[in-house]
């Protein structure tokens, strides 16, 4: 059986999936501006020794992130970032279905032992307030559900900011993605510096 001597283990980076759709592949952007590849570079420079994948897929549901999960999240992989649901409220899709997803995703990765950070999305407005209810109610129920740690709004700082934003209103630009990461990092550096390690 190998042995890993303790500093040989801990020079192993922590292997992190970003598990989404066009927000976290970064639609439109060139791909060293996408969301994982910015916070992957701002994680190292606070001294944090971490991989993180990209497996967001522009267009898809909480289902079909649900459906890609195991070859989407390798055998190995440490932590992963849970960012689906926003083409679910854009579509107006019944939160059930999205809710049921996102439990049965984040059940499965937890059975495997892999951390999860859930990352939440807001609905717009326009959809009434018991679909807002519904939707929104979906993020806070699972993390107090799987006790696993939440950050509400995903594109907090950036939705509505057309200067932040590509033309279609919806995905941010390069900047936008900065301001992304500059403040969902506390949040998950606190979270990645949290995991046990082999």
């Amino acid at each position: 059986m190998l042995q890993f001597s303790p500093a040989r283990a801990q020079a192993r980076p922590l292997s992190v999936v970003a598990l989404g759709d066009s927000l976290t592949a970064g639609y439109g952007l060139p791909q060293n501006a996408a969301f994982p590849v910015v916070l992957e570079r701002e994680l190292k420079k606070r001294g944090l020794q971490v991989s993180i994948a990209n497996a967001g897929v522009s267009g898809d549901t909480a289902s079909q992130g649900r459906e890609r999960l195991d070859w989407s999240v390798p055998d190995g992989t440490d932590a992963v970032i849970v960012s689906l649901g926003a083409n679910d409220m854009l579509r107006g899709l019944d939160p059930t279905v999205t809710r049921e997803a996102l439990d049965d995703i984040i059940t499965r990765l937890k059975a495997r032992g892999i951390a999860v950070f859930l990352a939440g999305m807001r609905a717009a407005p326009n959809l009434g307030t018991d679909y807002v209810r519904r939707f929104e109610s979906i993020y806070t129920d699972l993390a107090r559900k799987h006790g696993v740690p939440l950050y509400p709004f995903f594109l907090d700082g950036v939705a509505g900011d057309r200067s932040l934003n590509l033309p279609d209103g919806i995905h941010p630009t390069a900047k936008g993605i900065e301001t992304i990461v500059g403040r969902i990092l506390p949040s998950l550096e606190a979270f990645l510096r949290g995991l046990s390690r082999p």
